[in-house]
């Protein structure tokens, strides 16, 4: 678990996902393992939205399988017949007696699938320590608080929907966004991506006719996230941004003029590490939450892990800001929504 305290379990963020294994294959038609005692499975966990993972259940085991890399899990139920005698150990399959009660796992978190799906990754993780309840709970709380606020800002009274432009600076060039999921959170959020119209992927500053035509999108743009990677968040500021983005009248800019411009950077640990691939990948809620924020500025909701590049700074955490105790699974945050 991380110092920031900001997620519950970080291990959820595993990369892949599994799909079905049959019955035979795992027992290998044998016999004596049809006669084995029934072993009550208890709680299962189905999976709903994310694309990456499946679960299979048998009478005394599950397999999880692994839709990227291919490999999968054998998990078999410690006080079965079978947990004495099958063992698989192969490069494309591994067994564990279950539940187990320390692991690990290795994590991604550059796979291309919504925030959405990968906070059902919980459902992954409580299929090893026999928790498929427990993880139920946390993902219908989490799913049903982002649906509601996505419902919510569908509703806003606005004129027009904001256009938002999310974009990253790179050696001389700006880009605009091409990753699913980020413009699904946009949509979510009641904001509307700039206009798909728009084919050329980066603008070179350096080239005046690029620079013209990078900067004639942007006079249409409500909203801006700068997704640019620094190694010093706390020392990125507006007067960076402008000196990268070459402006030279600025009150041309409806997201300047308004203050509307944003980066995920807003808590960091040891100046360096970002929450936002730690807690926000884990709580998609709070993340929906802050976007609407920065759509439809409200002034009485405290953004998680987006901060308005024209108003504020970094906020570095530590351990000693986490205010609960650690021995107790953390529940997920939710927000009120009307």
């Amino acid at each position: 678990m991380s110092s920031s305290c900001s997620f519950w379990l970080h291990i959820l963020l595993v990369v892949g996902g599994f799909f079905f294994c049959t019955f035979e294959q795992l027992e290998g038609g044998n016999a004596a393992a049809a006669s084995a005692a029934t072993v009550t499975v208890g709680n299962i966990s189905r999976v709903e939205d994310a694309v990456d993972f499946r679960i299979y259940y048998g009478q005394t085991f599950k397999v999880i399988k692994n839709l990227v890399d291919g490999k999968s899990y054998l998990l078999i139920q410690n006080n079965s017949r079978m947990a004495t005698r099958t063992k698989y150990c192969t490069a494309r399959i591994k067994s564990f007696v279950i539940p187990l009660s320390n692991y690990s796992l290795d994590a991604d978190y550059n796979f291309p699938v919504s925030f959405f799906e990968r906070a059902e990754w919980i459902k992954y993780l409580g299929v090893f320590a026999n928790m498929e309840t427990r993880a139920n709970q946390v993902y219908d709380a989490i799913k049903e608080n982002y649906m509601c606020l996505m419902k919510a800002a569908a509703s806003k009274t606005t004129s027009f929907k904001p256009t938002v432009a999310w974009m990253k600076y790179d050696n001389g060039e700006w880009s605009f966004t091409k990753d699913t999921y980020k413009l699904k959170l946009v949509e979510d959020a009641g904001g509307e991506n700039i206009d798909n119209s728009i084919n050329k992927y980066t603008y070179n500053t350096s080239i005046p006719d690029d620079l013209d035509e990078f900067h004639a999108i942007l006079f249409t743009v409500d909203v801006v996230i700068d997704e640019t990677n620094t190694s010093d968040p706390v020392g990125y500021t507006l007067s960076t941004f402008l000196q990268n983005i070459d402006f030279d009248d600025q009150s041309c800019c409806t997201f300047l003029t308004n203050q509307s411009l944003w980066r995920y950077d807003k808590r960091i640990q040891n100046n360096t590490t970002l929450d936002w691939n730690d807690g926000a990948v884990s709580q998609p809620q709070l993340v929906l939450a802050d976007l609407i924020e920065a759509f439809f500025p409200s002034g009485n909701y405290t953004t998680s892990y987006f901060r308005n590049l024209a108003k504020e700074g970094v906020v570095s955490i530590t351990p000693q800001m986490c205010n609960r105790d650690t021995s107790i699974a953390m529940e997920p945050t939710i927000i009120a929504c009307n």
